[in-house]
């Protein structure tokens, strides 16, 4: 379970991301600007919705153990080069 909550509505946005599963939970700290924002959803989504959708991609990819405790969401795309062009099919499943 990825529970998402906003914990700045500045520029950037800051959220608090908990990840839970039967072996515990992880906390994360994620920054996204509002350009980010737009470039990513288009603002088709919500930013809460945006960041649940990030870690929904994260999480098929890693365990919820490697994913960075407090990151911007840009660096997704320095792990992982196809983030930008895979994302739209996450926000697509949020609509």
């Amino acid at each position: 379970m990825i529970r998402v909550s906003q914990i700045d509505e500045g520029d950037p946005m800051v959220f608090r991301v908990v990840v839970h599963d039967a072996n515990g939970e992880t906390q994360h700290r994620v920054r996204m600007t509002a350009d980010t924002y737009r470039k990513l959803t288009g603002g088709k989504v919500s930013p809460a919705d945006s960041i649940t959708a990030a870690f929904e991609y994260l999480l098929e990819r890693e365990p919820k153990e490697e994913i960075l405790p407090s990151f911007d969401i840009t660096v997704i795309q320095m792990y992982f080069p196809s983030f930008e062009e895979d994302f739209r099919a996450y926000i697509a499943r949020r609509l």
